[in-house]
Order: structure tokens, then C-alpha cells, then sequence
């Protein structure tokens, strides 16, 4: 990683316990620790940052959603450079 932090965390040895047998389980190493926790913190986070958004749009019709979707990735697409097509 090449921007990377340090940090220290404390967590139960219970907590510990299985995350070693399931690194272990799925043929991961204690180096492979940082690399599983970024991912699960990622996760995390979009999982909350998706359940705050369906939270906000309760009540707003399916229709007004796609639509303000759909304006968003033709804008996108507006945006992107036209690539030549590969014969």
C-alpha cells in the first residue's frame, strides 16, 4: 500500500480467536490482516452509507429515482471521452 497509517486496536480475544481460524480457514496469513480489515471497514462503510440513503429516499416514488438516475449517468456518459471501436 502505498499511502498508507498505522493504527493499534484493541479487540477481544474472542474477536481475535476467530478472525485467525477464519483467516486460516480461507488460506490467509497474519500479513494478509491489514488487507482483510481495510476491506471489511470498506464494506462497512458502504453498507451504512447505502442503508442512510434508502433511509432518506423512503417515500420517494420508484419513478423520480430512476429518473434522477438516469440523468446522472447520461451526464457521465456526456462527460467520457468517445473511445474508437475495436474491429
Amino acid at each position: 500500500m502505498p499511502d498508507t497509517v498505522s493504527w493499534s486496536l484493541d479487540v477481544s480475544r474472542e474477536t481475535d480467536s476467530r478472525l485467525r481460524a477464519h483467516l486460516a480457514q480461507e488460506g490467509l496469513r497474519e500479513e494478509d490482516l491489514p488487507k482483510f480489515v481495510e476491506e471489511a471497514v470498506r464494506w462497512k462503510v458502504f453498507e451504512d452509507t447505502v442503508f442512510r440513503v434508502k433511509a432518506r429516499n423512503k417515500g420517494v416514488p420508484a419513478e423520480q429515482i430512476e429518473a434522477v438516475i438516469d440523468e446522472a449517468v447520461q451526464a457521465a456518459r456526456a462527460d467520457r471521452p468517445v473511445r474508437p471501436k475495436c474491429d
